[in-house]
């Protein structure tokens, strides 16, 4: 089933979770214009405000979440910082534009992390979540493909061909990294226009074979190691219900 062929009431209805959900995300873009190097040399450096607004911003989703949403999003903004410093720099896999990890950088992480996980759980996504992932994966080929040939971003390509590889067996995660590999593209695209942060030309900077875009398409692959790290240390701290789970599982399939 293709997603047209979801029926309209409830295609509305999945498209309103994704606003509701993941759309404020895409207006967050537009605040990174106030962290951009355009508005810092012609008005002021309100990265602080920023950071406020964001903090603000992290506080109000994270008391709109369920309980399990809300402890996942304390392990990624914990995950995030150390994620960030690492990458950033420690590696220089990319670069902030005051060269340090703005605050809110991993309290973002945390609150896309819990609105994309309440997105891939909600009742009717789930409903349609084949339709839904098939439509998410041919717009992502798209998007890696039209980056590989117009910007020549073999590293945002390979990264990408990484995603599906990992995912090819394992089909229960596929809606919630697809819509975090959209949301990421769209954030990243916004925060280097605006000058936020920069991807040298090649992955690292270091990699010659690997030529990269500003920013590179398959950045979302980096996003297995926040969800893998919040995933074991859930799953640790809640072992009788995850073994309550895994056997339910093993029992319906």
């Amino acid at each position: 089933m293709s997603v047209l062929s979801i029926p309209k009431p409830e295609l509305k209805k999945i498209i309103s979770i994704f606003n509701r959900e993941i759309g404020r995300f895409v207006f967050f873009v537009f605040v990174l214009f106030f962290d951009s190097i355009y508005f810092v040399e012609n008005v002021i450096d309100s990265q602080i405000l920023i950071n406020v607004l964001m903090l603000a911003g992290f506080i109000k989703m994270y008391h709109r979440s369920n309980p399990r949403a809300k402890e996942l999003m304390i392990y990624a903004i914990i995950l995030g910082f150390g994620g960030e410093y690492l990458f950033s720099r420690g590696l220089n896999m990319y670069t902030y534009r005051l060269e340090n990890v703005p605050l809110y950088v991993p309290l973002g992480h945390a609150a896309l992390y819990g609105r994309i996980f309440m997105f891939s759980k909600a009742s009717v996504v789930q409903k349609y979540e084949k339709s839904i992932v098939q439509f998410f994966a041919v717009c992502i080929s798209l998007f890696a493909l039209s980056y590989l040939v117009f910007f020549a971003d073999i590293f945002g390509f390979v990264m990408t061909a990484g995603v599906f590889l990992l995912l090819w067996k394992r089909p229960k995660d596929r809606l919630f990294f697809f819509s975090m590999y959209i949301l990421v593209a769209i954030l990243e695209i916004g925060g280097t226009a605006f000058g936020c942060w920069k991807w040298p030309a090649t992955a690292f900077g270091v990699f010659e074979f690997l030529p990269s875009n500003n920013p590179p398409s398959g950045i979302s692959l980096f996003y297995f190691l926040l969800d893998i790290g919040c995933f074991t240390i859930y799953t640790q701290r809640h072992k009788i219900a995850w073994n309550r789970l895994k056997k339910w599982r093993s029992l319906k399939e």
